[in-house]
């Protein structure tokens, strides 16, 4: 079997956080909304978002527009100002180049994951897509992680990496499930209440870096 990885993909890959932000003060200024509107939408979006999050928003933001409508602008809005880094598209492509199927474990709903992955371009850098909503599973699931595992062609407890920036979902859920683990810090010091990771990396491109660098008898 060949060496695997799972990557998460908001705030790992990509800078979610950002890209939210950003839609919230457009969609807020095109509508005229109030600074409690725009407190009140921002952290139903803060987490994740759904159509039924647009559906409940409706009537607190006083909007007309259907919640279909609403999911579809939000959909559409991110997936035009999420950006995966040149430098970490490069790295996708290292990886598999130097012989480990890469593939993407994300929580999420699948139609709005799949845009950004699409497009980022990253969608077309790795060897599988595992989206929550789609495998009926979220991570810190155990199943969710060996479902993505198969999609690699993989079975647990084989050994395979995760990486991501979530300590629950992304580091305990995949140490649970036997993976080992690279944590992306930003920047940040380790200070949760579960086991740490096996590695920490201030970005996907340095996680990537290191993975590169590990002699085959560690991988």
């Amino acid at each position: 079997m060949g060496r695997l990885v799972l990557m998460d993909l908001d705030n790992t890959l990509i800078n979610r956080n950002g890209a939210v932000t950003d839609w919230i003060t457009d969609f807020s200024a095109a509508r005229g909304l109030s600074a409690e509107a725009v407190q009140a939408l921002s952290a139903a979006l803060r987490e994740r978002a759904t159509p039924d999050t647009f559906e409940g928003m409706r009537s607190t933001l006083g909007l007309a527009e259907p919640a279909v409508e609403l999911w579809d602008s939000y959909v559409a809005g991110l997936a035009s100002r999420v950006v995966c880094a040149p430098a970490t598209l490069s790295r996708l492509d290292r990886l598999r180049a130097g012989g480990w199927s890469v593939g993407v474990l994300t929580n999420g709903a699948t139609d709005v994951q799949q845009a950004k992955l699409t497009a980022t371009g990253i969608l077309d850098r790795v060897d599988a897509v595992c989206i929550s909503e789609e495998i009926g599973a979220r991570k810190p699931e155990p199943e969710a992680f060996r479902v993505a595992v198969a999609r690699l062609g993989g079975e647990l407890p084989d050994d395979v990496w995760m990486v991501g920036d979530n300590p629950v979902t992304d580091i305990a859920g995949a140490r649970a499930a036997g993976l080992r683990t690279i944590w992306i810090s930003a920047g940040s010091g380790w200070s949760f209440p579960v086991q740490a990771p096996d590695h920490i990396a201030e970005t996907a491109v340095d996680a990537a870096d290191f993975l590169l660098e590990l002699p085959e008898t560690s991988r």
